[in-house]
């Protein structure tokens, strides 16, 4: 009999030392998501601020308003190369036959068209999010002589791209645009090949001059604060264009 009981009293304890141990596994796997959670928002704060911002912040910058499909003609305009001497950006990115470029926002494909023969044995993927947008792509696409485009839908947290596919990617004036900056340039590090650059073209927040709305517009500061943040450094800044920076970023 008192064997017995000796019995019941150790089956007691384990059960007891079991239910303890599930709790305090419990406690720590919920006490790390919810970390996880706290994190993740904390990349970002909301306050009011500029009436062209969306009152959205990352590192200090209020995130702009997205030019919408509406803006389309005004991507498109005649005087566009003397402005921002578009024919010497494609320089900078010294595009080869065989390249793999990603064009982030590409809107209706005003540079898309214009690297594509150059990259004639490689790949174009035209990335933007706005349906219109797409499909003037599309229409672009079918009424010209370039195949080696691929059109890509992207979504407000990632651009959608295979990883390690791309050796150069473009982003012209829209970074500054970007809802979740931190979920889309990670989306776009898993893109890149080990050796791959990142294009960013932004109209010179350093810059009164220049004629753009102030959230439109980045300094190199901030620039490299927030592709830091993301593992990315800057490389180069080529200063040879009248109203952008032209920043090189590559990875750690």
């Amino acid at each position: 009999m008192g064997g017995l009981l000796v019995h019941l009293q150790i089956s007691l304890s384990m059960k007891k030392t079991t239910k303890f141990l599930y709790i305090f596994t419990l406690t720590l796997f919920s006490g790390a998501i919810l970390a996880q959670e706290v994190t993740v928002q904390d990349r970002y704060t909301y306050k009011s601020g500029d009436p062209n911002g969306i009152g959205k912040w990352y590192l200090g910058r209020e995130i702009a308003h997205v030019m919408g499909f509406q803006g389309m003609r005004w991507l498109e305009r005649p005087e566009r190369e003397k402005e921002e001497n578009t024919s010497v950006l494609l320089k900078n990115l010294d595009i080869q036959f065989e390249d793999t470029i990603a064009d982030i926002g590409a809107g209706s494909g005003y540079h898309v068209f214009k690297m594509a023969p150059k990259a004639k044995n490689g790949l174009i993927y035209a990335v933007d999010i706005q349906d219109e947008m797409l499909a003037e792509l599309r229409s672009k696409k079918e009424k010209g002589s370039s195949k080696n485009i691929e059109i890509i839908k992207g979504s407000e947290k990632s651009v959608n791209l295979p990883e390690n596919s791309v050796d150069k990617i473009l982003i012209v004036d829209v970074y500054h645009e970007l809802s979740y900056p931190v979920e889309v340039i990670a989306s776009l590090k898993k893109a890149m090949r080990k050796d791959a650059k990142l294009f960013l073209i932004e109209y010179r927040g350093e810059d009164d001059t220049v004629p753009i709305k102030l959230l439109h517009k980045m300094t190199q500061a901030q620039a490299v604060k927030e592709m830091k943040a993301a593992g990315l450094r800057l490389k180069q800044n080529i200063d040879n264009l009248p109203w952008q920076h032209c920043m090189v970023f590559v990875k750690e």
